[in-house]
């Protein structure tokens, strides 16, 4: 079965390795552009706690660092992975720097912000820690702007799980 949706796209992991977002089909997936060096960079470890308490249950957080705004994530994929483990235990996968504006835009950042415009119906990402929740099937469910935290998302997050685990009961007679 070919991906969809946001799944449809590949992006480089901090070592380089190019990695296919279908892996993660199936699964409630929180996409966030990330920066070591913003305001919002603590919310790392509300990302990693989400991560942790429903990762058993078939969620993914997927953060792509960009140094767009305000050159906030200046260093190297080396720098960055050691940043997010040595300050904030990110075991999350972490992918490599990218745009998620203009016109070298990463294609998953184009296709995520055409289908979940931002205030306005402005389609432009307008700082980190913008965030992008995406259903088991890839379709982009909500945007929340930087300033909305992990426990502000917690309870789509469970909702969506729940709604899996719904209709695989279903799916399965149970």
């Amino acid at each position: 079965m070919a991906p969809a949706g946001a799944l449809a796209f590949q992006a480089n992991n901090l070592q380089g390795e190019t990695i296919d977002l279908q892996l993660y089909a199936g699964k409630v997936v929180l996409i966030v552009n990330t920066a070591s060096a913003c305001g919002y960079t603590p919310q790392y470890q509300g990302l990693e706690k989400l991560y942790r308490e429903c990762q058993p249950q078939g969620f993914s957080v997927l953060a792509f660092p960009c140094n767009q705004f305000g050159f906030q994530e200046p260093g190297s994929a080396e720098d960055i992975a050691q940043f997010c483990e040595k300050n904030y235990g990110v075991s999350f996968p972490v992918f490599d720097k990218i745009d998620v504006n203009g016109k070298d835009a990463h294609p998953l950042f184009q296709y995520l912000k055409s289908h979940a415009p931002g205030v306005l119906g402005t389609e432009m990402i307008k700082w980190n820690f913008t965030k992008f929740l995406v259903d088991q099937n890839g379709k982009v469910v909500k945007r929340y702007p930087p300033q909305a935290t992990p426990e502000d998302i917690r309870a789509d997050v469970l909702h969506l799980l729940k709604s899996k685990s719904s209709s695989q009961q279903a799916d399965t007679g149970n």
